[in-house]
C-alpha cells in the first residue's frame, strides 16, 4: 500500500484540494479530523489537555478551540506542551485506520496534515503533495477567512514552516492561487501521477 502527504499551510486551500483528491477516488484521512477525535469528551487525550491547558473546556465539557488556540498560537512552549499531548494520541489514531484500509484492500492513501513537513512525518510518505500560494495571497486569505488584523495572521503563519520552505519536500506542487479550475487540473495530473505508481 502507497501512503502520501497531503500539506500545505493555513488558509492555502489545502481543504479544497483534499476534497478534490476525494472526488477522484481517493481515501484521504485528515489529521485534523483524527486530533478532534481524540480529545473527544470522555477520551484520555481531552482530560489531559483539560489538566494541562486549565479553562479551556467549555460549559459542554467540550474542548473550546478558540480559546485553546489563543493560548498556543503565540507561545511556542505552549504549542510544544499541547502537540507533546496529542501528536503520540493522533499517531496511535491513524496507524489503527490504516491498518484497517489495507485490510479492505485499499492501494494508496493521502494523509491530509498540516504540519506533515514540521513534524518530519514527510520522510515515511511514497510521496508528497504540497498546496501552494504565495505568501502574501496566503496572508490576505487568512485575514479574511478568520476576520484576523495583521499582527495575528502573522502570528499564525510564523507557527508553521513557510510554503516556500516546504517546496522541497515536495513530490507534487499544486499552485492553488489560480481560479479552481486551473487548481483542478493540477489535481487531476497529480492523481494520475499516483496511479500510475501503482
Amino acid at each position: 500500500m502507497a501512503l502520501y502527504g497531503l500539506t500545505g499551510g493555513i488558509a492555502s486551500g489545502k481543504s479544497t484540494v483534499s476534497r478534490m483528491f476525494r472526488e477522484l477516488g481517493a481515501h484521504v484521512l485528515d489529521a485534523d479530523v483524527i486530533a478532534r477525535e481524540v480529545v473527544e469528551p470522555g477520551t484520555p487525550g481531552l482530560a489531559a489537555v483539560a489538566a494541562r491547558f486549565p479553562g479551556v473546556l467549555g460549559p459542554d465539557g467540550r474542548l473550546d478551540r478558540a480559546k485553546l488556540g489563543t493560548r498556543v498560537f503565540g507561545d511556542a512552549t505552549e504549542r510544544a506542551a499541547l502537540n507533546a499531548i496529542v501528536h503520540p494520541l493522533v499517531r496511535e489514531a491513524f496507524l489503527h485506520k490504516v491498518q484497517a484500509l489495507a485490510e479492505q484492500g485499499v492501494e494508496r492513501i493521502l494523509y491530509d496534515v498540516p504540519l506533515l513537513i514540521e513534524t518530519g512525518l514527510h520522510t515515511n510518505m511514497d510521496g508528497v503533495v504540497l498546496v501552494w500560494v504565495p505568501r502574501d495571497v496566503q496572508k490576505a486569505r487568512l485575514m479574511s477567512r478568520d476576520g484576523l488584523d495583521e499582527a495575528a495572521a502573522e502570528a499564525r503563519l510564523a507557527a508553521q514552516l513557510p510554503l516556500d520552505d516546504k517546496r522541497r519536500y515536495a513530490t507534487w506542487i499544486v499552485d492553488n492561487s489560480g481560479d479552481l479550475a486551473s487548481t483542478r487540473a493540477q489535481v487531476e495530473q497529480v492523481w494520475q501521477a499516483m496511479l500510475a505508481r501503482g
